[in-house]
C-alpha cells in the first residue's frame, strides 16, 4: 500500500484516500446558488478518484462573497442545490466537504477572468467589512465591524454549518486563510483594533476560535472539522509561522481535526513559489502543534505527493491546479504507483479498462 492511497478516518468519517481536492473558486453561481457547472466540476473529481472533494469558498452571508458570482449557503434554496451535487459525489465513492467562508475586505470584487477589481454598488456590489478600516491594495477600505456585527458573523458561520450538514456534506472546513475575514482578524497587517479582538495574539485569534466553537457546537460531535490557515503573510511584521503553530495548538484544543496549511493572501509580498513551497509549514505545524495537517501548493506529481506523506510532512495532500488540468489525477496516480483498483481508489466501472493495462 502507498501512503497516498491509505484510507484516513476523521471522527466517524472514513475517507478512501489522502488525495484531496482543494477549494477552488469558480465564479459561476447566480444568487449564491450552485448549478450544473458546479455539479460537473466537483463531480468530475469524485469520479476521478479523489478522497475528499471540497467546495469552493462558500459564503455564509451575501456580503461574505468574494464576488457576486460566488456560491453561498445562507438559505435553503442554496442548500437544496448543493444536495444534488453531494449526492453525485457520494455516488462516486468520495467524501463531500464544504468550505465555509467570509471574504471580509476582499469581497465585492470581479472574477479574475473579468479583471478583478472592485464591483460598485451600482453594478451589484456592496460595502465591504473588516476588522479595521484598512484597505487591501487596490480595493476600497472596508467598514470596521462593530462588536454586535462580529456576533452576527459567528452566528452566520454556525447557521451555515447546520445548513451544510442538512444538505448532506460530511466534512466542514472554516476558511481562515488568503486574506479573507478571519485571516484579516489574525494578522496585525489588517487588524488595528483596540478592543478584545485586536492587539495581542490572544485577542486577534479570538474571532476564529469563537467561529470554530460555534461551528463545533452547531453540528454533531461526529462531524470532522478542518481549518484552512495561511501559515505566514510573507511579511516580517505580519502573521508568522510561529503564530500559526501557536494557533494550531489552540485549534487542537478546540476539537479541530486537521489544519489545511496554505500561505499568503493578506498583503502584497514576494513569495518564493515553487514545487511544494508550503510543505515545510505543514510539517512544522504537524510536529510542533501535534495536529494532523494537509499540504497544499504546487503538489503536482504522484511521486512528489507520496514522498510528502511518507516523509511525515503532512497527513493528506490537497491539489488544485493539478486537478483542473487532470480531474482524474487520483486515478492516474494510482495507475502510476501500481495501486490495484479497489485499494484506496475506486475506478468507475465504465473506466476500468484504463486500470488494467
Amino acid at each position: 500500500m502507498t501512503h497516498l492511497f491509505t484510507p484516513v478516518r476523521l471522527r466517524s468519517t472514513a475517507v478512501r484516500n489522502r488525495v484531496w481536492v482543494a477549494p477552488m473558486c469558480q465564479y459561476s453561481a447566480v444568487d449564491g446558488v450552485p448549478n450544473d457547472w458546479h455539479l460537473v466540476h466537483l463531480g468530475s473529481f469524485a469520479r476521478g478518484g479523489a478522497g475528499l472533494v471540497l467546495t469552493e469558498a462558500t459564503a455564509v452571508s451575501p456580503e461574505g462573497r468574494i464576488s457576486p458570482a460566488d456560491t453561498g449557503i445562507w438559505n435553503d434554496e442554496q442548500a437544496r442545490a448543493w444536495s444534488r451535487i453531494v449526492d453525485f459525489v457520494h455516488g462516486q465513492g468520495a467524501t463531500a466537504g464544504m468550505q465555509l467562508a467570509h471574504a471580509g475586505r476582499k469581497a465585492s470584487t470581479r472574477p479574475p477572468f473579468e479583471g478583478r477589481g472592485p464591483v460598485s454598488v451600482e453594478e451589484g456590489g456592496w460595502e465591504t467589512v473588516g476588522p479595521s478600516a484598512v484597505a487591501f491594495p487596490g480595493l476600497p477600505a472596508p467598514r470596521e465591524l462593530a462588536q454586535a456585527e462580529i456576533d452576527e458573523v459567528v452566528g452566520d458561520f454556525a447557521a451555515a454549518a447546520r445548513r451544510a450538514l442538512e444538505a448532506g456534506f460530511d466534512v466542514l472546513e472554516v476558511h481562515a486563510a488568503h486574506g479573507y475575514l478571519l485571516h484579516e482578524f489574525l494578522s496585525p497587517l489588517s487588524n488595528r483594533r483596540e478592543d478584545e479582538y485586536g492587539g495581542s495574539f490572544d485577542n486577534r485569534v479570538r474571532l476564529l476560535l469563537r467561529v470554530v466553537d460555534a461551528v463545533r457546537s452547531a453540528v454533531p460531535a461526529s462531524t470532522p472539522l478542518l481549518v484552512r490557515v495561511s501559515a505566514t503573510d510573507w511579511v516580517d511584521e505580519g502573521w508568522s509561522v510561529d503564530d500559526s503553530v501557536a494557533l494550531a495548538r489552540l485549534l487542537r484544543e478546540a476539537e479541530v481535526d486537521l489544519v489545511d496549511v496554505s500561505s499568503g493572501g493578506n498583503a502584497v509580498a514576494d513569495i518564493p513559489v515553487g514545487p511544494g513551497y508550503q510543505v515545510g509549514f505543514a510539517r512544522r505545524i504537524r510536529e510542533e502543534a501535534g495536529i494532523a495537517t494537509g499540504a497544499v501548493g504546487l503538489v503536482t506529481e504522484p511521486k512528489q505527493a507520496e514522498e510528502i506523506l511518507a516523509g511525515g510532512a503532512a497527513d493528506v495532500v490537497l491539489l488544485a491546479r493539478a486537478m483542473l488540468r487532470d480531474p482524474h489525477w487520483a486515478l492516474r496516480a494510482a495507475h502510476d504507483l501500481g495501486v490495484p483498483a479497489g485499494e484506496g481508489v475506486d475506478w468507475p466501472k465504465q473506466y476500468l479498462r484504463a486500470a488494467l493495462d
